[in-house]
């Protein structure tokens, strides 16, 4: 299928942003800025499935949880891409979700076309840069699970990827909160964005999945270290695959912390 595109809706005085597309791959819905990358993606008949499996390992936050807690939880994603994490924690999890997306035509996209629910009591989405919304005190300290997948239409290298950014990442999170951020591109460094993270968050505190296939790197740093046992891993991702169906005992055998 040709890609589809939507209608350039750009504020007065704000940056050229790019075009907003998808294109239907069979029974999956892919969204694109511009280009060939694929920023995100849909199953036609079940929306709310999470597809690509470096997504699914965006969620490795909820094994250092107790299941029961997370509908009293709050989620956070940087960049919305096609509202996988943002419909997942809200429609699946049932958690407080919010997601901040600078580009305005994403947003449209993904109510138009990727079944994103609108804003309710429990959901929203703000039009604002990460860089500058992560720095409202109305954030901090309130964010269990914050997910960061921030890629231009290039899609070589994160779009924010430094010292200070992580720092203000950390500042966000509850004393049980985890940051996710996927890693990938042609123009990153797996190893210079892990030891600002470990800058931000200490060394003691990260961990990470091997890459996927594709070449995505997840990496979860916890507010508060810990070294939870592999027993007790397991068992919670016994449950997360009872109760929301992700591959959760492959996470722990291709998840390890940093410093081991």
């Amino acid at each position: 299928m040709p890609l589809a595109i939507i209608p350039r809706i750009l504020k007065k005085n704000t940056p050229q942003l790019p075009e907003v597309n998808f294109s239907d791959d069979g029974p999956v819905r892919h969204l694109h800025l511009g280009s060939e990358w694929i920023q995100g993606s849909m199953y036609l008949d079940a929306p709310n499935a999470l597809v690509h499996e470096y997504i699914q390992r965006m969620m490795a936050w909820l094994l250092f949880v107790p299941p029961e807690s997370v509908k009293d939880r709050q989620a956070l994603q940087l960049g919305l891409g096609a509202g996988s994490l943002t419909k997942f924690c809200h429609k699946e999890l049932r958690m407080k979700t919010t997601a901040i997306e600078l580009n305005p035509q994403v947003l449209v996209a993904c109510r138009g076309w990727f079944k994103l629910p609108a804003e309710n009591t429990r959901m929203q989405v703000v039009l604002a840069d990460a860089a500058e919304e992560i720095q409202n005190p109305k954030w901090f300290g309130t964010v269990d699970a914050l997910q960061v997948d921030l890629y231009d239409h290039e899609a070589a290298a994160p779009v924010l990827d430094s010292l200070p950014f992580y720092n203000h990442c950390r500042r966000l999170l509850t004393p049980e909160g985890c940051m996710t951020v996927n890693l990938f591109g042609r123009a990153s460094s797996f190893a210079r964005s892990v030891e600002k993270m470990s800058a931000a968050f200490g060394k003691e505190a990260i961990w990470a999945f091997k890459p996927t296939r594709e070449g995505n790197t997840v990496v979860l740093a916890q507010h508060t270290p810990s070294r939870p046992k592999r027993e007790l891993l397991m068992a919670r991702a016994e449950l997360i695959e009872t109760k929301w169906g992700l591959p959760a005992s492959k996470w722990v055998r291709v998840f390890k912390p940093m410093l081991s």
